[in-house]
């Protein structure tokens, strides 16, 4: 059930990438460009799409956080709030590729639909950074409470 759930989820979550025009990178771009503002040359339309899914989001957490989960024994929110090095150093890499290519990983995947040779090369390289991450900070993603438990076993 949890994987029905899932691809329901990445199914609405893959619409509405296409319904906001987030896989074109044509339009992410044009919304990136802010230098273009004076000019009118800039796109302001995913503003709209980020403040809707703000909106969406800061609901969905209020109805969603007393609840007990129906696919799992408890909820799993996130703990950390630290400013750190690898938080900066991830967000400077997705920003940067953001904005040279127009895709963020959400968006890259969809767009694999369109088998666009550069969209096919973001999410190699996309996967291939992933890999790299895992094999240089083992366990970095794990649950706090796992990562007590492989301390102390040694």
């Amino acid at each position: 059930m949890p994987a029905i759930a899932s691809l329901l989820c990445g199914f609405i979550f893959g619409a509405g990438l296409v319904i906001s025009h987030m896989v074109q990178t044509t339009k992410v771009l044009g919304f990136l460009d802010v230098l273009a503002i004076p000019s009118g040359g800039w796109d302001p339309t995913l503003v709209v799409v980020m403040a809707a899914g703000l909106l969406v989001t800061g609901i969905g957490y209020a109805l969603i956080r007393p609840r007990q989960p129906i696919f799992a024994p408890r909820s799993q929110w996130p703990t950390a709030s630290a400013i750190d090095r690898p938080l900066l150093a991830g967000a400077a890499l997705f920003g940067i590729g953001w904005g040279l290519v127009g895709l963020c990983p959400g968006p890259a995947i969809a767009d694999l639909a369109t088998l666009s040779p550069g969209v096919i090369v973001f999410v190699v390289a996309m996967a291939v950074g992933m890999a790299a991450h895992d094999l240089w900070q083992p366990g970095a993603d794990r649950p706090v409470e796992q990562k007590l438990a492989t301390a102390t076993d040694g």
